[in-house]
């Protein structure tokens, strides 16, 4: 086991060293819970990588209709992402996109993102087919049903479970297994 995790830490690092023009870009997504956001705040202090959270993507209200949710994926605005972030990352410079808030179901201004040499997306459907192969490495961040049950539940609370074992993790399981995300991720930890 820990033979075939040194091979993975070593895949990382190579994969990261061949970024296109400059910017490695990673992209991690997963099960809710999974520790992505986690494990993208650690690589961004030891890379020195800027973050761009796909939480920030989640579909507005107007656009909820019962047909897009029924799309595997379709909770996520893929095509803002596409048209406000991806133009973006190879650029070496800094840029901003709209930030959705969640709570307020609402925009809620600018998220800023530096120039960085490595930039990380991270979050649920961060390897959406609708983006193409935009990223140099991508990663799989899984966990176990009752594992995942106990995160959120610490981070969330009895009251948030309902909404994730109802509706959050139905959707991003359609989404996973219409994609075959996981089988086609670089690196699953």
């Amino acid at each position: 086991m820990q033979q075939e995790r040194r091979e993975q830490r070593e895949a990382v690092i190579r994969r990261i060293g061949q970024a296109k023009d400059g910017v490695s870009v990673i992209a991690l997504d997963g099960r809710a819970a999974a520790g992505k956001s986690t494990l993208a705040a650690a690589l961004a202090e030891t890379l020195q990588a800027a973050v761009i959270h796909m939480d920030d993507f989640f579909l507005p209200p107007a656009l909820r209709t019962p047909q897009r949710l029924d799309r595997p994926g379709g909770n996520i605005h893929y095509e803002r992402f596409a048209e406000e972030v991806l133009p973006r990352l190879r650029g070496g410079q800094a840029f901003c996109y709209r930030r959705f808030d969640c709570r307020t179901m609402d925009y809620s201004g600018w998220a800023e993102v530096p120039a960085a040499p490595v930039l990380l997306v991270e979050g649920a459907y961060a390897h959406h087919p609708f983006f193409g192969r935009y990223a140099d490495l991508t990663v799989f961040c899984d966990i176990s049903p009752a594992r995942q049950k106990q995160r959120i539940l610490a981070r969330n609370g009895r009251e948030g479970w309902p909404a994730f074992r109802d509706r959050w993790i139905p959707l991003e399981e359609a989404y996973l297994a219409a994609f075959r995300i996981r089988e086609r991720a670089d690196l699953i930890i």
